[in-house]
């Protein structure tokens, strides 16, 4: 039974339908909120947190799959799942891509909703700690760790680098969970993956009609985050004009929407992150130096999974335990044979190809255990690494393409996905996360 604790909101303007869902979802132990527009959400949501969300499509003040995106810019923690008509698959999907953790046609299934919302809360049960927690003992960690304790106090703008996959987005979660904007929105942005023609309307939001496409009014990630934190990811990538644009922002603390005529102030914490050397950048004159000092108040170093070899066994106990939770399966271990091999490797792609690895060995080994032979690695180095690391995307994409492919046989019904393939909700939501397809 769920937890007494678990809340949940119910957007739908019909009246049986709202009573129905409260009525399941408050047999499972679920206290639930309902509302039957889109603006009394908004003022729901405001003052009150929740565990999962569960929105018709069609309402009377507005679209719920565009409402969908707007829960998981302000509200990333809550996971949606969506209501549609019978048949309605287009839309359905297209909530998928806006962030929608799960879909239910109706009439609505009470066993396939019993099912959807126990796999959203387990899945952000289970996801809730890693977003804040810095695993390791090592003295360059416990640093770290007092670092983000002390940076998180104030409001000043922080350039965190290092290496790729050595945990820069944890980081910068960690400084806005410890600090006084903690209750409100922090929003990650992928510089490097929003093409050009579209990073001014993500970024700053545009007026219905200012351009092709332009359908209704979007709010843009400033106004989203405001009053908490913005995490720019891999910023080395944003063209020159974003550049401009980004450090007025920061400087005036307006965003003018595309096709506004007026601008729009916004309170918003800065946190970058780039695996480059930024200063050089700068050099080179591919980053602006003005920008460069106004994101680059305090910088973070984040230290490569080498130079912190001594929290290795936690690292790799908590990953398999979160795989386990995952999976639903029975924690695996590891061989005295596999803790010396990963002990001498040096992993390149570091806490994230660590992951990768034990992922991969989770699949391979039998009754449980983890053996040399179900590490595929290479501590050689030069060629044979690089032959490593063609044959980790090899593989990739091989499972991408099966997950796609059981997803269209069901349509995009993530949880009958999972029995086609054979696995738990859990283990495709986490694949999904991976390969870059929970959107």
């Amino acid at each position: 039974m769920i937890p007494m604790a678990f809340t949940a909101l119910i957007i739908d303007d019909e009246p049986d339908i709202r009573e129905l869902l409260e009525i399941t979802l408050s047999r499972m132990d679920i206290v639930c909120s309902s509302v039957g527009d889109l603006s009394s959400a908004r003022t729901i949501l405001q003052g009150k947190q929740f565990d999962i969300c569960l929105t018709d499509m069609k309402l009377p003040d507005g679209d719920g799959v565009d409402f969908v995106y707007e829960i998981q810019t302000k509200y990333p923690q809550i996971p949606v799942a969506v209501i549609t008509a019978h048949g309605d698959m287009d839309c359905a999907i297209r909530a998928l891509k806006n962030g929608a953790f799960d879909f239910l046609t109706k009439p609505v299934d009470l066993n396939t909703l019993r099912v959807v919302v126990q796999s959203a809360l387990s899945l952000r049960a289970s996801h809730e700690l890693p977003k804040t927690k810095m695993i390791g003992e090592s003295s360059v960690i416990q640093e770290l760790r007092e670092t983000i304790d002390k940076v998180a106090r104030s409001q000043a703008p922080i350039h965190i680098s290092g290496e790729s996959g050595t945990g820069k987005e944890l980081a910068a979660n960690m400084i806005h969970s410890r600090g006084s904007r903690s209750e409100k929105a922090f929003i990650p942005i992928n510089c490097g993956a929003i093409p050009d023609d579209l990073m001014e309307s993500e970024f700053f939001g545009h007026k219905k009609g200012s351009f092709t496409g332009a359908i209704s009014d979007k709010e843009g990630l400033f106004q989203a985050a405001d009053g908490g934190t913005l995490f720019l990811d891999e910023i080395s990538e944003l063209p020159q004009h974003m550049q401009v644009k980004l450090l007025r922002t920061i400087q005036e603390k307006v965003v003018r929407p595309i096709g506004s005529q007026s601008e729009v102030r916004v309170d918003v914490r800065i946190l970058s992150a780039t695996n480059d050397d930024l200063a050089e950048r700068v050099n080179q004159g591919l980053f602006r130096q003005d920008l460069f000092y106004r994101i680059n108040v305090i910088e973070i170093n984040i230290p490569p999974l080498r130079e912190r070899s001594d929290d290795l066994p936690l690292l790799i106990d908590h990953i398999l335990e979160k795989m386990t939770v995952d999976s639903e399966g029975n924690k695996v271990e590891l061989t005295k044979d596999v803790e010396k091999l990963l002990s001498t490797y040096h992993f390149p792609g570091n806490i994230r190809e660590l992951e990768n690895i034990l992922e991969r060995a989770v699949t391979l080994c039998s009754d449980d255990i983890i053996d040399v032979s179900d590490i595929q690695i290479s501590n050689m180095g030069g060629t044979e690494m690089k032959q490593d690391l063609a044959l980790d995307s090899m593989l990739g994409d091989i499972e991408k393409q099966k997950i796609l492919e059981a997803l269209e046989k069901t349509r995009w019904n993530k949880t009958a996905a999972a029995k086609l393939l054979g696995i738990s909700f859990r283990a495709l939501r986490y694949r999904l996360e991976r390969l870059g397809l929970s959107k």
